[in-house]
């Protein structure tokens, strides 16, 4: 509920606060006095639009605080939405009769002079979008411009749906839905011309084939660009490696000739000093290494011999491999990965019949089961749908309008995620009339009075905190005025409710009242809100039924206090 609510710097709202209490918390006052603006910071607290011209004259920026204690069955749901927008759980330290599970959420807007605000949930900066997907849990406003819902069909059916409690039925429905919608997906893209698929067929055929017989092998073209390279300067290098083997041994003046020269002229002055025998052991090793290489290089020139055919073959690869390269738009790695990959859509196409049937079989299960479904939520919003005509019809007669009736028309329509109905609330003004769309036939007072009744009907599946009622006594008067002030005193049975209302009648049901004034201080305009004592709502009654608190007046006001009192006690 609403627990603390201050407003500053608010139009006329200079510094205003209140502590509301559960249950029905009544705001009377003259016209003018500030009531609409007090709802009005209440509507931002719930992510209402900021006005420009909201701040009071000099100051440039008004501020609406609030804290909502959370009741109990609505917990775990603020917390999911806490959590979801990634803002801190918020619990304040305090006694709760040892209640370790309260929860309470702080609120603030800050609205600068312009329009622009900022907005903090539980201390923790957000945006007023974040707010207004926490304040539809938090408040519910009703005024005589808040019955959009009521008269918009496209939320009739989630009305019905709350009342009914078929949130599991709707859960079903809509995973039943998402699977037949899958399952359509894979079969349409299984579809097609039955020529385009044989054709794609005889393409991926094709080109697998032409793969397969060139057995390709990663880094193939490698290999060959070497060999190829061998091949072409295969003259060349017998000429160069012959060469090379007169110069180190074949040839007169070799190196190996000059080494054994220089091995013979160190032996012999050895004997003068021993210290050059490690030389002489050097040079024998080289000449040993020497005589390695060379027999080699002559072995490998004689290997050696042109193979023009072996050159061609290894072209022709070598262009086979660029043009299939060319052709899939890869590298060769890649084009041999490919031929994988042909094969699996190949494989694909050639049981696409085969898996056609399957899912034809898992498509005709799931619209089965999406059928079903949807008959289980018809059933139950046409059992559902009578209930609430009878307890809004029992509603309305209470509320002065016993000749009204209220219809909740069910039709069909085709499947969706919600199911197969579309649902309308229609009423009959008056006896012997057909019942017609609200929008149409329903006016300000008249859908005031549904909007009380259906509030009534909806309040144990209705999941929210606070309702906010904004003058929505227009239009009654007398007897149906305190028929209205005992509905509301029932919605605020099961939870808190704000009531502004001009009705003594109505403000007689209160469990806690305030009173909005408007007084002058210092030169300025100021609203004051006093929470009034048993004597002193006693004289703010007497003043709504005659304008001066008389004794006479003060009378019918300690009656209606008696008489609204008798159905809270017999509750």
């Amino acid at each position: 509920m609403l627990r603390h609510l201050r407003v500053t710097n608010f139009a006329i709202l200079s510094d205003v606060s209140l502590e509301l209490g559960p249950g029905m918390n009544a705001l009377t006052g003259e016209t003018g006095a500030g009531k609409s603006l007090i709802v009005e910071a209440v509507n931002l607290l719930r992510g209402g639009r900021a006005s420009a011209d909201i701040p009071r004259a000099g100051a440039d920026e008004a501020v609406v605080e609030a804290i909502f204690e959370v009741p109990e069955d609505l917990r775990a749901r603020i917390r999911g939405v806490l959590d979801g927008a990634g803002l801190p759980q918020g619990l304040e330290e305090r006694e709760r009769d040892a209640d370790d599970d309260a929860v309470d959420v702080v609120v603030r807007r800050v609205i600068q002079r312009g329009g622009r605000s900022r907005t903090y949930v539980n201390g923790a900066l957000t945006t007023a979008a974040r707010l207004a997907e926490l304040g539809a849990w938090l408040v519910d406003l009703s005024g005589q411009h808040q019955h959009q819902g009521l008269v918009d069909p496209a939320r009739h059916l989630e009305i019905l749906d709350a009342f009914a409690d078929n949130a599991a039925l709707v859960a079903t429905m809509t995973g039943a839905w998402q699977r037949l919608r899958d399952l359509d997906t894979q079969l349409a893209e299984l579809g097609g011309d039955e020529r385009q698929r044989a054709a794609r067929s005889d393409f991926l055929r094709f080109q697998l084939d032409e793969l397969e017989a060139a057995r390709l092998t990663p880094g193939e073209d490698e290999r060959l660009a070497v060999e190829r390279t061998r091949l072409a300067a295969v003259d060349q290098l017998q000429a160069g490696a012959r060469v090379a083997f007169e110069m180190l041994y074949g040839g007169d003046d070799s190196a190996i000739d000059r080494m054994a020269t220089a091995a013979r002229e160190l032996e012999r002055l050895v004997k003068a000093d021993d210290a050059l025998a490690a030389q002489v052991r050097v040079i024998g090793e080289a000449r040993a290494l020497i005589e390695d290489v060379a027999s080699e290089l002559r072995a490998y020139a004689d290997r050696l011999e042109g193979d023009p055919e072996r050159l061609a073959a290894v072209d022709d690869r070598l262009e086979l491999i660029k043009k299939l390269c060319r052709k899939h738009g890869a590298r060769l790695d890649e084009v041999v990965a490919r031929v994988g990959e042909l094969r699996t859509e190949l494989d694909g196409l050639d049981r696409t019949d085969e898996r056609r049937a399957a899912l034809g079989a898992e498509r005709a299960t799931a619209e089965a089961a999406a059928t079903a479904a949807a008959a289980a939520l018809t059933a139950a919003r046409a059992k559902a749908a009578r209930t609430l005509e009878r307890e809004v019809q029992a509603a309305l007669v209470e509320l002065g309008m016993g000749a009204a009736r209220l219809a909740i028309a069910i039709e069909p329509r085709p499947m969706g995620a919600t199911g197969a109905d579309r649902v309308e609330l229609l009423l009959g003004a008056n006896k012997g009339e057909d019942a017609r769309p609200l929008a149409k036939i329903a006016s300000g007072g008249e859908l005031s009075r549904i909007m009380l009744a259906m509030k009534l009907a909806l309040r144990r599946a209705d999941e929210v905190a606070t309702y906010v009622f904004d003058e929505v006594d227009t239009g009654v008067g007398g007897a149906t005025a305190s028929a209205v002030g005992a509905q509301i005193r029932a919605v605020a049975d099961h939870r808190q409710v704000l009531c502004v209302t001009h009705l003594p009648q109505i403000a007689a049901f209160a469990d806690h009242h305030f009173h909005v004034e408007k007084t002058e201080l210092g030169g300025r305009t100021e609203t004051l809100v006093v929470r009034l004592t048993a004597g002193a709502r006693k004289d703010e009654l007497a003043r709504m039924l005659g304008g001066n608190a008389t004794a006479r007046a003060r009378a019918h006001a300690a009656e209606l206090l008696a008489e609204a009192s008798r159905p809270k006690a017999r509750a």
